[in-house]
């Protein structure tokens, strides 16, 4: 079925357009707390998709993240605290602009640069998906195994520390072979527990590496914390002269986004700093910015936003998650008995055509609510972390319980969630780790496909053009760092 032929009436059904509402608020809420953001949306909603359509249940998850975006950069402009980690850029510009002019025009800078990079980004998903998905499909299995190791490597050599990167890609590699041998049937680490035969439950492993963790970290050394904001000025409005001279500097981040979301293991942070750096250096007003300029705001939020969307191209084509947030809904679909990749557009073109044209929706409910709303979330700021920690914690453990009706998940999700926050503490990176286990699978299964077609002959990886292409990108990305050390101790030689 192509797009064209999709019967776009499908996705205003009651709880289609519910979800999209329900997730673009709870996604604003979360995003404006500092400390929670889009992942704790997405997985707090994630048990109230085991009841819903398909379509509502992604479209619920994306809106959440969707919104969420925005939603960080109203505590960055209110308070100078950045909501989520792709905010931290705005902050830069929106709190001093918040402070100068108004709190209120800041946010409809962020709210309107933000609908226009999510439209943008939506766009791209819907006409860049199919394409993807078309070429994929010509793959082999060798170019499958390569695709997903470049996304293994690329998440493991962004993280801060390169030992505790590759050590977390281990850990997440090791948990997903949990489980029965795909290929023989034999039992693999499950302690003879009947409960793990299916692996590791992904609902649980989300719960345990990103809620339990970040919940240790609020008791331990802000529970107590509260907030102060100015809810003066509060009025989201911009009048059009305005938005005057923001065009260049709106494309740019949305561009910007698009891309670095396509590519695994960048996404939204890295995009919204690329953009406001970008930005900043081409602008003729270079020293403006960080003082108070809106067009570091546009710039910076228009490019979260943009890679929101393209982020789940790899998903959809590929069925390799582009980021943590596109595991979660990868997460969604596989409850649902659906497996992203390229025959997705195939086996279940209804529900994929209904998420991308529906993703479009939730840019504009998060535009309409953000319009309404934003103003009413500085009472929400003032509310003590003592109060949303136990709120939040029963939420999570009833999710886990209710995937599978199993006390053991929640026995699992707790031990998980104790050495996530071991590992937190050690600043090892527990992303790195959740989209290694999503891989595991799909690297373990391709190699040996490819093994066996081969006869376990290694020549078949080096035998197909676009394998050999896939084998120098991946010795590039080793060779980059290596080159950019041996430059830093030049530069260190010569000075």
């Amino acid at each position: 079925m192509d797009i064209l032929a999709f019967d776009i009436s499908i996705l205003f059904t009651f709880e289609n357009l519910f979800s999209i509402l329900l997730g673009t608020f709870v996604g604003l809420v979360f995003g404006a707390l500092p400390g929670l953001g889009a992942l704790m949306a997405m997985i707090v909603l994630l048990p109230l998709t085991f009841d819903m359509s398909a379509i509502a249940a992604v479209l619920l998850l994306l809106a959440a993240y969707q919104s969420a975006e925005y939603g960080g950069s109203i505590s960055a402009v209110t308070m100078g605290i950045p909501g989520t980690p792709a905010a931290a850029a705005t902050v830069l510009d929106g709190h001093p602009y918040a402070k100068k002019e108004s709190v209120g025009k800041a946010l409809a800078y962020s709210l309107t640069a933000s609908t226009i990079g999510g439209l943008a980004g939506g766009l791209a998903l819907i006409f860049l998906a199919k394409p993807f998905a078309d070429f994929a499909l010509k793959l082999s299995e060798t170019e499958y195994f390569l695709i997903a190791l470049i996304g293994l490597i690329t998440v493991s050599l962004i993280s801060k520390d390169l030992i505790k990167g590759l050590i977390s890609m281990v850990l997440g590699l090791m948990l997903g072979t949990v489980g029965l041998d795909m290929f023989t049937g034999e039992q693999r680490f499950t302690m003879g527990s009947p409960e793990l035969l299916n692996g590791i439950d992904i609902m649980a492993l989300l719960v345990g590496v990103f809620a339990i963790p970040e919940i240790f970290k609020l008791i331990t050394r802000e529970h107590d914390t509260t907030y102060e904001v100015n809810k003066e000025k509060m009025k989201v409005k911009l009048k059009r002269k305005d938005l005057k001279g923001h065009a260049r500097p709106i494309s740019i981040g949305s561009i910007t986004g698009i891309v670095m979301g396509i590519i695994p293991g960048l996404g939204s942070v890295t995009a919204s700093w690329v953009s406001y750096i970008f930005s900043k250096n081409t602008s003729k007003n270079k020293d403006s910015y960080g003082k108070g300029n809106p067009k570091g705001i546009t710039s910076a939020e228009s490019s979260n936003n943009g890679a929101v969307a393209s982020s789940l191209i790899p998903l959809f084509a590929l069925g390799i998650p582009g980021n943590v947030a596109a595991a979660i809904v990868m997460g969604a679909f596989i409850i649902h008995g659906i497996r992203p990749g390229p025959r997705i557009f195939e086996n279940e073109s209804n529900i994929v055509y209904g998420v991308l044209i529906g993703f479009l929706l939730t840019t504009i409910a998060m535009y309409v609510v953000g319009k309404f709303v934003t103003s009413l979330f500085t009472h929400i700021l003032t509310i003590s972390n003592k109060t949303l920690v136990p709120l939040i914690f029963m939420i999570t453990i009833i999710g886990v319980f209710a995937a599978n009706n199993l006390y053991f998940d929640l026995w699992v999700a707790l031990l998980i969630g104790i050495v996530g926050y071991i590992l937190l503490e050690l600043n090892f990176s527990l992303p790195t780790l959740v989209i290694s286990f999503i891989l595991a699978p799909i690297i373990e299964e391709s190699f040996r496909r490819a093994l066996l077609m081969s006869d376990g002959s290694y020549s078949v990886f080096v035998t197909r053009p676009f394998s050999l292409i896939l084998i120098i990108i991946i010795v590039l990305i080793f060779l980059f760092p290596l080159v950019k050390k041996q430059r830093e101790r030049k530069k260190i030689k010569t000075s």
